[in-house]
Order: C-alpha cells, then structure tokens, then sequence
C-alpha cells in the first residue's frame, strides 16, 4: 500500500457538549464538522482539526450517552499524540494545563519533548514537539482560540497501539501496509516498537507496545475507536482492498464518507484500522469560514434530517 501517515484518530466520548468545551476553549482545536455518525445517526460525530480540516489533523469524537468508564488493556489504541511546533510550546502547555487544573508528565521520547496528560473523560493524550521533526508536514494553526498561534495544535502525531503479541501486527504494519521498523525506545518502562511510513516523522509513527499478561480493554468513554491512515484517491483505496484480500484479511469494502472515501479492517490484534483518501474535504458542504457551525449531513442521509436532528440533544457550536 502507498500510505502517507495519520489521517485521524477517532475516539468515544459520553457528552458532545462538554467534549466540545474541552477541545475548542482549552486546547484550542477548531470544531471543523459537526456531523452524525453515519452507521447510528442517533449520535453526533465531531471533527477537530487544524484551521482549514487538513487531513492527518483530525481528532474525532463519536457521542455515545450510554459508554461507561474504559477499562484499559491490550488489543487496543492506547496513546493518541498531537503535534505542536516547538520544544517551547510544550513548556506553554504544562503552564496551561497546570492552570486548568490538569496534571501532565514532561519527558524525552525519541529525541522529542512530549507532554503526557489525560482529557476529562481520561482519554489518553501526549503532546508531541515537531522542532526536530524532518517528516510528513504539519497543519496551519487556528487563529481565532485562545492559544497563542505558535503554540497552537497543529496535527497529530504517533499513536500506540498496546498488543500481547508482536508478530501478527508488525507483519501487517510492514509486509502490507508498507510501514518500516525505525527504532525501539523505551518508556516507563516498557519497550516500543516504532514503524514510520512514507515521509516519516511525527505525522507517520505507529508505537506498538506489547504486554502479553495484560487484560483486554474493555472501552467506554475516553477510549480510541478507530486509527485511520492517510491515501491519496480512490484508486489507491482499491489497490488496498486487493491487498488485503490476497491476504485473507476480511474488510468493509469501500464506504463513502462523504467527506473522504473509506476502507475498514482489523489487524490480528483485533484493532480496527481505516484508510481515508485526503479529499474532499470538510468545505465540500461548508463555507471554509463557518466550518463546524451547524449540523452538516451527507446528500444520502440529508432527507432525514429533521428526524436526525429530533434526536441530538442542541449543541451550539456557532462563532460568539
């Protein structure tokens, strides 16, 4: 496969309203589509993301009222980093967290300043310093939240996956995803495996860790869904879907986003992975100025829109 890194990380949340709070006013993320999940339109699905929705800056949230708490473990996505410019952002954002009462942990990891701390709901997180990064390039920072431009959020980064058993996940991270072995580190203790395809860099890494003796996760608000990776077109999601036949690896087939073309299936370790085509983007149906503000729906699901919206509890997501 022709991969080009990240394309977005999408995790659970119990409450649109306070996940919205969170990620727009304390870490300065721009709401860029506020959407349904279109396998269950009874929820909403959030999109944050850099200034103009670029992909591989995509963090995303699945409502679900009913998700208790997670219970971590293996056979999961278990660290979802986001990238900032500079070794001095990193000091920015230990002061800001401090003052919104939220603890975090400054270490080195791969040569890198990074920022571990959790979201509301104990989602998983680490900022990631791109000042040594030569890789796959960053997003454009949004101007208009109440963090400073050169210290904004501008994509993601590595994301750990935790597994009791390496072999089944690195065969297909290397042999048909085209990923390569760059480097092991270690942190807290543990020893991760780290792969980085096409440009590399802080927009391309995969961590994987591997505890054998651990329990599986059992998730629940503040857990990650899915990882999906960046292709170029459609044409490159096709190629995929052959690969991943020839390897007896059951898949979805080709799903229309709307916003981007999909492709779904699960590694050995049972962790569900998408490919997503760049385009077309989050201004297919928005003005680029107003992204996020009201409740967009695909064309195919557009005819229900006043039974979806009966549904969702009002959220306010409009500029002030």
């Amino acid at each position: 496969m022709e991969l080009h890194g990240i394309h977005h990380v999408s995790a659970i949340t119990a409450n649109a309203a306070n996940n919205y709070d969170f990620y727009t006013k304390v870490m300065g993320m721009r709401l860029v589509k506020k959407t349904v999940n279109q396998d269950d339109t009874s929820m909403y699905h959030l999109f944050y993301a850099d200034k103009l929705g670029s992909p591989g800056t995509d963090l995303t949230f699945f409502e679900i009222h009913r998700a208790g708490r997670t219970y971590t473990g293996n056979n999961s996505i278990s660290l979802t980093s986001l990238r900032v410019a500079s070794d001095e952002a990193i000091r920015y954002w230990a002061n800001r967290l401090e003052d919104y009462d939220i603890q975090s942990q400054q270490v080195e990891l791969q040569g890198r300043k990074v920022l571990f701390f959790e979201d509301p709901e104990k989602q998983r997180l680490m900022l990631v310093s791109d000042e040594q990064n030569e890789g796959v390039s960053a997003g454009v920072p949004w101007e208009d939240a109440d963090v400073p431009a050169e210290f904004a959020i501008i994509g993601l980064g590595p994301v750990k996956l935790t597994v009791p058993e390496l072999a089944p996940t690195e065969r297909v991270l290397v042999e048909l995803m085209g990923f390569r072995k760059k480097t092991e580190a270690q942190l807290a203790g543990t020893n991760l495996h780290i792969y980085e395809v096409g440009q590399g860099g802080t927009g391309a890494e995969i961590m994987v860790e591997v505890v054998p003796d651990l329990q599986r996760e059992r998730p629940g608000r503040g857990s990650v869904h899915h990882v999906a990776f960046r292709v170029k077109d459609r044409d490159e999601l096709e190629r995929a879907k052959k690969i991943l036949y020839a390897a007896h690896l059951p898949n979805s087939g080709l799903v229309d986003r709307y916003y981007f073309q999909s492709l779904y299936f699960r590694e050995p370790n049972g962790i569900l992975f998408e490919l997503a085509t760049d385009g077309p983007g989050f201004a297919t149906d928005e003005d680029p100025d107003a992204l996020g503000e009201t409740l967009a729906l695909p064309p195919f699901l557009e005819g229900e829109r006043e039974s979806i919206e009966a549904k969702l509890t009002p959220l306010d997501t409009k500029k002030k």
